[in-house]
């Protein structure tokens, strides 16, 4: 196990998006977005569904093309570069290669369902970093046994939990030895019951100093693990700071109505869940 990395707050930004606008037809989804992550911190995205969360990481990954603004990784320029005063974009291949010091973790696993857990995990370091197979192979294999699937090398995704799949995405990211590692709602899409399983990888990425910036709706985790919480509705940032600070005393209208709401959903779910687990136990 690695020692943990505290965030040097002195430290360039390992992410710096400056007025980042993206439009689709008439909507404008971000309105102009500010932020630096620095090497070593998360970042927890909280907000309404709409506010743009998932379409800036989608912008950091360059699955989405910007329309205003600029986003940087370390001192390189995502997307463009600059010659004459002018941005040019750049070749699909430039692109890939820059994707590539980035891992995300999406709400549905998509992992490929031909193929077994550490095929899945090897897929990338072979064919994008051509690694040798048998190099990716034990690399892969460290990697599942990192995030708890060390016996499940050999299992389709057919076989696997919700949570462990999202457990093998999660190691199948890890495997490009990526820089920044995203994470759009990675919970969402489990049972209650797997939820936790997931969110202890990622408090244990973050205890080993993985820069991450998470979208999610799991208050716990944001308070409890990330360095900063950003509030954003509307595809503009209406509030950030220290996670207890802005969770537990909320400045702005608009956050304390959202965690309110977030705040009954989660007492509903617990007692859905706590409802279920006594009709089982009769």
């Amino acid at each position: 196990m690695s020692t943990p990395t505290a965030p040097a707050s002195s430290a360039a930004p390992l992410v710096r998006a400056v007025n980042v606008t993206k439009a689709f037809g008439a909507n404008m989804v971000l309105k102009g977005i500010d932020l630096d992550v620095r090497p070593g911190e998360v970042v927890c995205l909280l907000g309404p569904s709409g506010s743009g969360k998932t379409t800036f990481l989608r912008c950091i990954n360059q699955l989405e093309t910007i329309d205003g603004g600029r986003i940087h990784l370390e001192d390189e320029l995502l997307g463009y570069v600059e010659r004459g005063g002018q941005l040019h974009r750049l070749s699909d291949k430039e692109i890939a290669a820059q994707r590539g010091e980035i891992g995300m973790v999406f709400q549905r696993f998509n992992l490929f369902p031909h193929m077994t857990a550490i095929e899945n995990v090897m897929e990338g370091p072979v064919q994008v970093k051509r690694e040798s197979k048998a190099a990716a192979k034990a690399a892969a294999a460290a990697l599942l046994e990192r995030v708890g699937l060390g016996d499940k090398t050999h299992a389709y995704p057919s076989q696997l939990s919700g949570g462990q799949q999202q457990r093998v995405a999660i190691a199948r990211a890890l495997a490009m030895k990526p820089k920044l590692m995203l994470f759009d709602e990675p919970t969402s899409a489990l049972d209650p019951e797997l939820v936790g399983e997931v969110l202890e990888v990622m408090r244990e990425l973050a205890r080993e100093g993985m820069t991450m910036i998470v979208v999610t709706h799991e208050m716990g985790f944001a308070r409890d693990v990330s360095d900063r919480v950003v509030f954003m509705d509307g595809g503009v940032v209406v509030e950030q700071g220290d996670p207890r600070t802005v969770i537990n005393d909320p400045q702005h209208e608009r956050t304390k109505s959202f965690l309110s709401r977030i705040r009954r959903e989660n007492e509903q779910h617990a007692a859905a869940l706590q409802a279920r687990v006594e009709a089982e136990q009769v």
